[in-house]
């Protein structure tokens, strides 16, 4: 695989981001102001970050060998993308587009760093 080939791959895993992301939050806006009470950005900023550490309890105990159900992670993953909706939503942020830009800095920096030897 060339170098040229990954740029292009990136470029379409970036375009597919970028399409993508906004039609699920769009749609999830219009689902939950259907069937919830209006929030401040507050509220879902600390939903989020309670939900968060929720899984993060989760991954705590799995790395101290405890049995935990993979339907409970996927529970609580499903809980922070929510909360990271809902929150962006009423912050006005294109999460597709803040995740398209966030990834073509970090694809930047790979490379430079790819072209002095180092890793990122």
């Amino acid at each position: 695989m060339s170098f040229l080939y990954k740029k292009e791959k990136m470029k379409k895993f970036l375009d597919t981001v970028s399409k993508c992301i906004p039609a699920v939050q769009k749609e999830f806006d219009e689902y939950q102001k259907e069937h919830f009470p209006v929030r401040s950005g507050e509220f879902f900023c600390l939903e989020l970050n309670g939900e968060a550490g929720e899984l993060a309890n989760l991954e705590k105990k799995l790395w101290k060998g405890k049995d935990i159900a993979h339907e409970a992670l996927a529970d609580e993953a499903a809980d922070v993308l929510i909360a990271l909706m809902n929150y962006s939503n009423v912050r006005g942020i294109n999460l597709g587009e803040a995740v398209r830009l966030k990834l073509e800095r970090i694809d930047t920096k790979m490379r430079e760093l790819k072209e002095k030897g180092e890793e990122y």
